[in-house]
């Protein structure tokens, strides 16, 4: 892999897992009894946001826990988080698409480690007769080149709310453009998985990783300018806390504090 460019190989890790074909939406329910198809009507629903709320739906929190172990590679904890998911109502592809953009967090070795426990999931409960809901397609054709940069340059701008420049970018431009690109290009231009879910994985994913509390911070605002509220994300850093680990929990609620602070602070 060491001449294969991070797009390629990013194309690559789409179509082994099926993203090409296939993804999810959080609206569809898990159960075993009814078809693996989704109905035309959740699919038609691709790309709209959830109703405003105060609290997170069974489906949200279950992506907490399964975006955590999954960055931590505690594989028999993720295992047994992948099963409350799917009983929760998460799709296939809702899971799928949390575990693809973990790569961007963690690193690929967990992502595709996280992925393959996946499978073996799965592929454990159809030998037991129990059929998971697979989900729905993203609702439009991925943009490609300069096109997918512009798309994710705007999904980036509109997530932060002005746009993300400063030295370390001068210094390392690749990094900006991954991220454009790969990130808030190639994986939040997926309107399968919403935005408010995606960004609750990444809080998932990064209360899970000592020494990235900036960046968790960063994402704590973030998760408000994408729509969550902070009474949801109050009840995230609880549920982290109660089903992840004290230390996940303690890291979530800092940032968050620090974040309300500095809100507070801009208000006064």
């Amino acid at each position: 892999m060491r001449n294969t460019t991070p797009a390629k190989y990013l194309q690559q890790l789409l179509c082994a897992t099926g993203l090409v074909v296939m993804a999810g939406d959080s609206s569809a329910q898990s159960t075993a009894t009814r078809p693996a198809a989704a109905s035309a009507q959740a699919c038609a629903a691709n790309g709209q946001s959830p109703s405003p709320s105060q609290v997170l739906s069974a489906q949200q929190q279950a992506i907490l826990p399964i975006a955590a172990f999954a960055a931590a590679g505690d594989m028999e904890r993720l295992t047994s988080s992948l099963q409350a998911g799917l009983e929760a109502g998460l799709t296939i592809s809702d899971i799928r698409e949390v575990l693809v953009q973990l790569y961007a967090y963690a690193g690929f070795p967990r992502s595709l480690n996280a992925l393959s426990a996946f499978m073996q999931l799965l592929q454990q409960r159809e030998k037991s007769g129990i059929v998971d809901a697979p989900g729905c397609p993203p609702s439009r054709a991925i943009a490609q080149g300069d096109a997918l940069r512009a798309a994710g340059r705007a999904n980036q701008t509109q997530l932060a709310g002005a746009p993300v420049q400063g030295p370390l970018f001068d210094f390392a431009p690749a990094m900006g453009e991954y991220l454009q690109s790969h990130l808030f290009g190639a994986i939040f231009e997926r309107d399968n998985l919403d935005w408010h879910s995606r960004e609750l994985a990444t809080v998932g994913m990064l209360s899970a990783l000592p020494g990235a509390e900036s960046q968790l911070q960063s994402h704590m605002r973030i998760s408000l300018n994408a729509g969550l509220s902070a009474a949801q994300l109050q009840q995230a850093v609880q549920l982290l806390d109660s089903r992840v680990g004290g230390a996940h929990g303690q890291r979530a609620r800092t940032a968050l504090a620090n974040t309300l602070a500095a809100l507070a602070g801009q208000t006064r």
